[in-house]
């Protein structure tokens, strides 16, 4: 929701090759020399001319013959260029299988990965990209900028590197043309003194650390937690709420979110080094948790001067400056539910934070995993639950969430999920057994933490007081539906059964909070539209278009909703208001009626119309006169889309994770093995022997036959190969035949 929300190699083969192919191009080379015309054409001479001097002179024939060529000057290892021998995507890519291969490994060498200067490229596109606003490939990358950056990488490699530089740089953002040289003593003072962004080159460093350490705990985090990393959002958190969370009645509200602000750095450290032995990737990041943050001290005494408002002018922006955010975006990021407002940054560390952050609260995750397993309890009386890890597909698939409630027993179970410093805990079974949980979790989060939590942080809640999550509420609604079952003897019966549906609807109540925060409207009961002045020096087309985009985030972001429906046309309800009256103001049209009047409800016919041209909208449109002005989307509750309730698979991985998994299953020899066997006992053909034996019919009888029928017409598969090589055979033998009797015929016509 927030603006943060965010892979192959191996040395001794490598340097292996690299000796190989050193020898070979020496031979080549020799031989490419010893091949020349004028050394061929100087030996054949001296060879087969009686008047050479080469054959008088025998010691000059012998130094002909042993000529050794010069060989060519050994790469610098200082140059950058020579260093980028590979890609920085596929030493990434990389390192991702490795890790997701061998999950449990704990990882001792990452130094050698901290060397790679593919990597270093790689972070520094990527930070110039978020600087300047646009991708820099590899061939824009100066020399200058290239031997500097080499000359960052060796300053932490042999721990030369600072945190939080002000002054001395090993290289800096394209963007920054500042001769710090030449500076006077009062700039150096406000530069040392005063709040500075992050350095540029510490944003390099974050960047390659992340790179190194984000593969190797993506394999390791749980399943259960979902922010600050990749593939899993708000709407990933939703959906598992909406597939595993039905039936239960009690849930734990809990908020960790004080963990973001810090903690200390031994139990940061320590969480790390479970996984992480590299003493160089520990000290540096160590480094960047313990350096001291230079900010400015705010005096609370102190009142700003109150000074006249002055005109001021439009700033435009250089060539490589970013452009900032559009206002239907940063509109939108006034709407991050308060799960998702809280980003974390400890010390020097900048996006190693989130990382960090997940790392410490794994812990957590893994002991409820535990505590999940040990809390359930299946239920003979309780169909939908009766696996021995209660993980199987539940009920009726065409309605996951319905469980049935009635019955004197029922199967306990319980489930966790985490989403940044938050919690959810959903609980089938009595009230008790939440409470000791709780307790439990208390006493974990003090012992592992430093976390002094009690009862009022973490709250018990019946599902039916409704429980608010990431802006939505979860609650329950009964439902009566006709069941219909086989008796004995045959008989059909139908029967109205009691049972819940577990509903996430959007919170109307929270949606005008935030309209409210973002001076959209003001009032509880009766909200009414505010203008958003923002806009008014906008065309009317550019504000349209504006708030189109905003509402179509909102239509996405309300996707999971029952009632999508409702808010989103609340949402365009409070849009075409504040609007209204923003044209109101503009063009004093006096009242929100008379715009609507000549704008039409959804504001898309032009307001001001220019003079000395004809009136008429379309008629300008089609001249090229007037701009085209796109009229406000969802303006009736019918035009907004249905809920998405498309079925939420029980394991469910993000596309790259399954993509690595299925990468790695298939790369291993023995799935190869297997599907050959499965394929024999079966008497199946795989595509690539299908097509070879079509390739090989096309030669032997110069004909395209099908043989897919004769493959599907009975036998087994080495059975109708034989069939397929002896009509072959016996084609072949024709034709040699029918070939020996037009050569005999030949050879007698030209006798």
């Amino acid at each position: 929701m927030g603006r943060g929300h965010a892979l192959y190699f191996n040395v001794g083969n490598k340097a292996r090759d690299f000796f190989y192919k050193g020898c070979v191009n020496q031979f080549f080379t020799h031989n490419r020399i010893l091949r020349s015309p004028s050394i061929t054409r100087t030996t054949s001479t001296a060879l087969y001319s009686h008047s050479s001097p080469l054959v008088s002179d025998g010691f000059a024939f012998f130094r002909l013959l042993s000529f050794t060529p010069t060989h060519r000057r050994a790469p610098d290892p200082d140059d950058p260029v020579n260093l980028m021998k590979e890609d920085g995507v596929s030493v990434c890519s990389q390192m991702w299988i490795e890790n997701f291969r061998e999950p449990e490994r704990i990882a001792t060498n990452l130094t050698s990965y901290q060397r790679r200067f593919e990597l270093w490229v790689l972070a520094y596109q990527k930070v110039s990209a978020d600087d300047m606003g646009a991708y820099m490939p590899r061939s824009s990358i100066t020399r200058s900028a290239l031997e500097d950056l080499l000359a960052l990488r060796n300053a932490v490699l042999d721990n030369r590197f600072k945190w939080g530089a002000r002054l001395h740089f090993f290289i800096k953002s394209p963007r920054d043309k500042t001769d710090y040289e030449s500076l006077s003593k009062r700039k150096i003072k406000a530069i040392l003194t005063t709040t500075q962004p992050a350095p540029f080159q510490d944003k390099i460093v974050q960047e390659v650390l992340f790179m190194i350490l984000e593969p190797i705990y993506e394999a390791r985090f749980s399943q259960k937690s979902f922010a600050f990393r990749p593939g899993r959002t708000a709407h990933s958190v939703l959906r598992v709420i909406r597939r595993n969370f039905a039936g239960y009645l009690w849930y734990i509200k809990g908020d960790l979110s004080t963990i973001m602000d810090g903690l200390k750095v031994g139990l940061v450290i320590g969480a790390l080094m479970r996984d992480v032995r590299d003493k160089k990737v520990i000290d540096l990041i160590k480094s960047a948790l313990v350096t001291p943050v230079i900010t400015t001290p705010v005096d609370a005494g102190e009142k700003k001067k109150k000074t006249k408002r002055k005109y001021q002018k439009k700033r435009v922006l250089a060539e490589d400056e970013p452009k900032p955010d559009p206002y239907w975006l940063e509109s939108f990021f006034g709407f991050a539910p308060e799960e998702a407002e809280k980003v974390p940054s400890w010390g020097h560390c900048g996006i190693l934070s989130s990382l960090l952050v997940n790392v410490c609260l794994d812990e957590l995750d893994h002991w409820m995993e535990g505590k999940i397993k040990e809390f359930y309890r299946p239920s003979k009386s309780d169909v939908i639950w009766n696996s021995p890890e209660g993980e199987a597909e539940q009920g009726n698939t065409s309605w996951p969430e319905f469980v049935p409630t009635s019955g004197p027993d029922k199967t306990r179970k319980m489930d966790y999920i985490r989403y940044g410093g938050h919690i959810l805990i959903g609980i089938r079974g009595p009230r008790a057994d939440a409470a000791t949980l709780r307790k439990q979790l208390i006493e974990f989060c003090d012992q592992k933490y430093m976390l002094k939590l009690d009862n009022e942080s973490l709250p018990i809640e019946h599902i039916t007081k409704g429980i608010m999550f990431l802006d939505h509420v979860l609650c329950r609604r009964v439902v009566y539906p006709t069941l219909r079952y086989t008796a004995s003897g045959g008989k059909i019966i139908s029967e109205k059964g009691v049972g819940t549906l577990l509903s996430v609807t959007a919170s109307l109540k929270q949606c005008i909070k935030q309209f409210r925060k973002l001076n959209f409207l003001k009032g509880d009961r009766d909200p009414d539209p505010q203008p958003c002045f923002r806009m008014f020096h906008a065309t009317q087309a550019h504000t349209n278009a504006q708030m189109n985009k905003f509402l179509s985030t909102m239509v996405e972001w309300y996707r999971y909703a029952d009632n999508r429906k409702k808010v989103v046309n609340f949402c365009s309800y409070i849009m075409r208001g504040s609007l209204a009256k923003l044209y109101a103001a503009k063009y004093k049209l006096r009242s929100r009626a008379k715009v609507y009047k000549i704008g039409s409800r959804n504001l898309s016919r032009p307001l001001k119309e220019k003079k000395g041209q004809s009136p008429e909208y379309q008629n300008l449109l089609r001249m090229g006169l007037a701009e085209s002005i796109d009229g406000l989307q969802y303006t009736r509750m019918s035009l907004v889309p249905e809920c998405d309730y498309t079925p939420f698979p029980s394991n469910w991985r993000p596309d790259h994770e399954k993509t690595l998994l299925e990468y790695i299953r298939l790369d291993d020899p023995k799935t190869l093995e297997e599907q050959r066997s499965c394929m024999r006992e079966q008497g199946l053909v795989s595509p690539q022997d299908y097509i070879s034996m079509l390739v090989w019919n096309y030669k032997r009888n110069a004909v395209v036959m099908d043989q897919l029928p004769l493959l599907k017409s009975g036998g087994s598969i080495f059975e109708k190969d034989q069939q397929l090589l002896t009509s072959n055979h016996e084609n072949h033998d024709q034709k040699t035949k029918e070939e020996e009797e037009i050569e005999e015929g030949l050879h007698v016509a030209r006798i």
